[in-house]
């Protein structure tokens, strides 16, 4: 009963070229990441890591202070918001 419900078997073959027939080339546009937005990128990340009160790295073993480790973290912020507002083109 079960038997009645497959579909007929077709040979390796034809599977395969109909695999190939049915991909369509997808040109995607190249894009292009500027080098300057990933290093601003980074520098804020590692701002927020290093020096966020509480939980930054640097802060936890020595005292930073609150306004270093505060004006620190809205710097690291600043630098993610504006690396990441160009990071890539389209060419």
């Amino acid at each position: 009963m079960s038997g009645a419900l497959r579909p007929p078997v077709e040979s390796i073959t034809e599977v395969k070229n109909m695999a190939k027939a049915n991909k369509e080339d997808v040109n995607k546009p190249r894009i292009k990441v500027r080098f300057f937005n990933v290093l601003m990128v980074l520098i804020g990340a590692d701002l927020i890591l290093l020096l966020a009160p509480g939980i930054g790295i640097l802060n936890s073993v020595f005292y930073i202070g609150e306004v270093v480790g505060w004006s620190s973290l809205v710097t690291g912020i600043g630098f993610l918001v504006f690396g990441f507002k160009d990071l890539y083109q389209k060419q």
